[in-house]
């Protein structure tokens, strides 16, 4: 199997120590070299004169993907969201029916993974009768919280 790999070459790099010239390549969607790149540059973009930045992660999406696609779906709300600099979504669990069990859970995954652009996490709604289904994915560790809306909508 072949791999993608990607130089983004001469840009200035935002990095934790501060901005500095050089390239970055990625392979098969994982940085391999920061600074001067050697051997095999694979696909190069040319980013001379620009800035090059991680990726920003959007905490609190609301795609309404299931039940209120007329709104938004997960698939033109994520290629929005890479159009604008997003790498990440966390989505919202207020949709029709809303994300407050295991299995809608695994649905909205589902759809995410046939449909999105970026990466994604999704968020469980509380309600006054799902703690077992709270405690069972907090136990799973694949959610990057839980929603406790205090108003009327769960």
């Amino acid at each position: 199997m072949s791999s993608h790999r990607v130089t983004v070459r001469g840009g200035t790099l935002a990095l934790p120590s501060g901005l500095a010239a050089g390239d970055l390549q990625i392979e098969d969607g994982v940085i391999t070299a920061v600074g001067a790149v050697s051997g095999d540059p694979g696909e190069i973009i040319d980013a001379q004169h620009l800035l090059v930045m991680p990726g920003l992660i959007d905490p609190q999406e609301h795609f309404r993907e299931p039940g209120l696609t007329h709104k938004e779906d997960i698939g033109s709300g994520s290629r929005a969201a890479a159009a604008g600099g997003i790498t990440a979504f966390l989505e919202m669990p207020n949709t029709d029916p809303p994300t407050t069990s295991r299995e809608r859970l695994d649905d909205k995954k589902a759809r995410a993974r046939a449909g999105s652009s970026v990466d994604f996490g999704f968020f469980i709604g509380a309600t006054p009768d799902n703690l077992e289904q709270l405690l069972a994915i907090d136990d799973a560790g694949d959610v990057p919280g839980i929603k406790f809306n205090m108003a009327s909508t769960t």
